[in-house]
């Protein structure tokens, strides 16, 4: 015969047992870089939604990334006022072009440590990286004549 759930109050859930193992990485057996809520809840014997739960009130994204970059040029400065005056003050008669270039494949190595996730805070990682195996489409188009040059 089994025994049957009785009335009375529910498992008290520790908060802080939950963040803690948040802000741990994942096992190595998971083969995973984050901790997705019904993994974590997997884990620690919890419902998914309790984890989603104590993440949202404790300010968790383990999933969100942001980038950041301090730069080392002594004349940065000067030349964020340059770009910054083309686009606010441009010479009469100029065109002021931005070019950025958009890679298909990326395999990278960023630059620096990532920084870990904490409560309220995503983790950070460097905008800069070293690529490997990486195709780029570089494109121009000359807007009097439609004609586009590319190359990849």
């Amino acid at each position: 015969m089994d025994d049957r759930p009785k009335p009375g109050r529910r498992k008290q859930i520790d908060d802080v047992e939950v963040v803690l193992a948040t802000l741990e990485s994942p096992p190595e057996r998971f083969g995973v870089t984050h901790w997705s809520s019904r993994l974590l809840a997997v884990e620690l014997g919890l419902s998914h939604v309790t984890v989603a739960k104590v993440w949202k009130q404790w300010g968790l994204q383990p999933s969100r990334v942001e980038t950041f970059k301090f730069s080392t040029d002594p004349e940065l400065e000067a030349k964020v006022r340059d770009v910054f005056g083309l686009y606010l003050n441009p010479p009469e008669n100029a065109i002021v072009l931005s070019v950025d270039e958009k890679s298909q494949t990326q395999a990278l190595d960023r630059t620096a440590p990532i920084l870990p996730l904490r409560p309220g805070i995503p983790e950070k990682e460097t905008h800069d990286y070293v690529r490997h195996c990486t195709t780029t489409l570089l494109a121009a188009l000359e807007v009097a004549t439609g004609k586009v040059v590319d190359i990849c």
